[in-house]
């Protein structure tokens, strides 16, 4: 019975592929990392959740926002909007944009922050919750939207469409196309495809990788909680399990905390490029 019961069960490269799996218009099909004909219903359930906790998080700050002596949390709230004000100040040079764009770029670092931090959570936790809640033992399920191509690739778009709003803006249409065709090179007509083919070549490359950095660290990271995972697992299937299972909890104990510094980190760094971005945007060739 125990030969069989250890035949059934699931392999290492299965219990991966199932976690890898969102629940999306596919059913329990697994997709590719790029198929833009899927809808990712936990991805969209996630982030725009966290977005909607984000929003009230800030609201609650400026509403508790008081003159007296602040607490922990208006104290830890005024720091972060000093940073990133101060983060803000530096790379966009035009107050009026400041007043859009700092309190953008401070949304962009919770919200991601937020969306980072679902994979502190156990691997396993809300999958096993929601197959319990949908009666399905191989329902699938991923809980860290950073971790899906699609949503760091439509966040970098979302700033790619900003840069090309303050392009206008600042320099107006007919400038922006201007620079369009003269820059980098100059102004000589038959420079004019290639300086063309570089502005377009260097937009395109700046969003795909503000996108793709963080899908990138964050899918790793999501790798090894389920590495770290399947060594809790193994006393099962182990002579040895014991020692994995004692690894486990070192193993993800140690990665758990160094993880947290990836999480700020990266919600940095994307908040950071936003502002680089859209302060490039302010500036002429």
């Amino acid at each position: 019975m125990a030969t069989e019961h250890a035949a059934a069960a699931p392999t290492a490269g299965d219990y991966i592929a199932h976690h890898l799996t969102h629940f999306n218009s596919l059913g329990e099909k697994q997709s590719s990392i790029i198929d833009w004909s899927v809808v990712n219903y936990d991805t969209l359930f996630y982030s725009v959740g966290l977005g909607l906790l984000t929003v009230f998080v800030l609201w609650l700050a400026a509403r508790k926002a008081t003159s007296d002596v602040p607490g922990r949390f208006q104290s830890g709230v005024e720091m972060l909007i000093e940073m990133v004000a101060d983060q803000a100040k530096g790379i966009i040079h035009s107050a009026e944009s400041r007043r859009f764009v700092a309190p953008l770029a401070l949304t962009v670092f919770v919200w991601i922050f937020f969306m980072n931090a679902m994979d502190l959570l156990p691997v396993d936790l809300l999958p096993r919750l929601w197959q319990a809640a949908t009666h399905n033992p191989h329902a699938t399920l991923r809980v860290v939207p950073t971790a899906d191509l699609s949503a760091t690739l439509g966040m970098s778009t979302g700033v790619l469409l900003l840069c090309l709003y303050y392009n206008i803006k600042i320099k107006g249409a007919a400038g922006w196309v201007h620079e369009l065709f003269t820059a980098p090179f100059g102004s000589h007509p038959v420079l004019w495809p290639v300086n063309f083919l570089m502005q377009v070549i260097e937009f395109l490359a700046k969003t795909v990788s503000h996108g793709m950095r963080l899908f990138g660290n964050m899918y790793a990271g999501e790798l090894v909680f389920m590495l770290i995972a399947l060594m809790g697992g193994a006393w099962a299937v182990s002579t040895t399990g014991i020692l994995l299972a004692i690894g486990h909890v070192l193993a993800g104990t140690a990665w758990a905390i160094f993880h947290i510094l990836i999480i700020l980190l990266q919600a940095f760094i994307f908040m950071m490029l936003t502002l680089v971005y859209i302060g490039q945007a302010h500036e002429g060739h």
